[in-house]
């Protein structure tokens, strides 16, 4: 084992130490009203995912996360390569991009809900609306910052548009388009399960938003602590990809 990845491990320990010790402290300023200690969050999770109720509602949100990291993903490179490599429509449709990106997302959402209803096509659309933007944009500044001799080179071998997409621009601009979707992937999470709290009746969204309600306060601990652990897991990993494809670009 290198020195990089135990100096890694050894920092992911102490930063998870702190930031338990760091829970346990405002729980003991909080107390029981407002929140429960590691210990008995821990516990109640571990009572929950072994429950066959929950399971429905994880299966759920993973097919809709699913679906709409997929389109968000698929639409935003084929967007971000329109933009990227056709100058005259990045300069009109950029700003317009930027202006959107802008825009609270939860503002969209009775458009949505008018245009899917309610259910699973609601959820997978304000998911994707979150991730499409970013992977677009991350896509056409990759695209802008390849050097304009390998265009030129593929050009000169008698390359189509495609081949040069393909063969050339793509694998140049890929560690700064995986950062975009990194991103992405964080952002479709967060609307989808917005998506679950206001307008569905199954999914971890759901879930969150009736324990809101009911101040199940053990449920609420326990859903958000699955949520964190699993963003958190799948962003480390995808961060170690992203640092590794930079490093080699």
């Amino acid at each position: 084992m290198s020195a990089d990845t135990l100096r890694s491990a050894r920092n992911t320990l102490v930063l998870v130490a702190g930031l338990l010790l760091a829970w346990q402290c405002l729980y003991w300023f909080a107390g029981d009203v407002a929140m429960r200690s590691p210990l008995q969050t821990f516990l109640f999770t571990a009572r929950l995912v072994t429950s066959d109720a929950f399971w429905p509602h994880l299966s759920e949100t993973l097919r809709a996360f699913a679906a709409a990291l997929a389109i968000a993903i698929s639409v935003g490179l084929v967007t971000g390569f329109w933009l990227g490599f056709h100058r005259p429509s990045g300069d009109v449709f950029e700003p317009m991009l930027v202006a959107l990106y802008s825009i609270p997302k939860i503002t969209l959402y009775p458009i949505v809900l008018l245009a899917f209803g309610l259910g699973m096509p609601a959820k997978i659309a304000f998911g994707a609306i979150h991730g499409i933007i970013p992977v677009a944009i991350f896509t056409i500044n990759a695209l802008r910052n390849i050097k304009p001799i390998l265009v030129k080179t593929g050009r000169v071998l008698d390359l189509g548009t495609f081949d040069i997409a393909r063969s050339i621009l793509f694998p140049a601009a890929v560690p700064e388009i995986f950062t975009g979707i990194r991103i992405g992937f964080a952002l479709t999470l967060i609307g989808t399960l917005l998506g679950e709290m206001f307008a569905a009746q199954r999914g971890l969204g759901y879930l969150l938003m009736n324990a809101i309600g009911l101040h199940n306060i053990d449920l609420i601990m326990a859903v958000t602590l699955l949520l964190v652990m699993f963003a958190a897991t799948v962003s480390g990993i995808l961060l170690a990809i992203d640092r590794r494809l930079h490093r080699r670009a």
